[in-house]
């Protein structure tokens, strides 16, 4: 098992898996060619950094990683955790765990002084796991469709 930045030959399996989620179902439309233009925008952006768990060239997990350059506290740079999934056939054998604690290494290799992430408040299950990786509900997140 290897954790690798995503290709765009990725870009239909890791869709495949955003998509396998009772929250992202009804939003996701694998197979638009939109999301080969959006895999080009991120790969081409020094600042972001799509991921995903490669098993003998098979994707089975993904996120994306934002690095964020700051004023506040002394212009710490942060990361933002976004989009993780591990293929349903993988979950509970760690690999969430060993991914997002190869994140956070990611994020401190980088020079960030805070990992910071978002779950929807409907995943219980995804508060437990990051809580028992030492992440704290600090702050209220807030959205606006455009």
């Amino acid at each position: 098992m290897e954790i690798r930045r995503a290709q765009a030959a990725d870009v239909a399996e890791i869709v495949a898996m955003i998509a396998n989620d009772q929250l992202a179902a009804k939003r996701e439309s694998p197979g638009d060619p939109r999301y080969l233009a959006a895999f080009a925008e991120i790969d081409a952006d020094p600042n972001q950094l799509l991921a995903v768990l490669d098993d003998n060239g098979e994707v089975v997990g993904t996120l994306q990683l934002t690095f964020t350059p700051g004023l506040s506290r002394l212009g710490m740079k942060r990361a933002t955790i976004e989009a993780v999934r591990v293929r349903d056939d993988q979950r509970g054998s760690g690999l969430g765990r060993r991914f997002i604690e190869w994140a956070i290494a990611e994020a401190r290799a980088r020079g960030c002084g805070l990992v910071q992430l978002t779950t929807d408040a409907s995943r219980a299950d995804a508060h437990r796991f990051y809580e028992r990786l030492g992440f704290k509900a600090s702050h209220v997140g807030m959205k606006l469709p455009l």
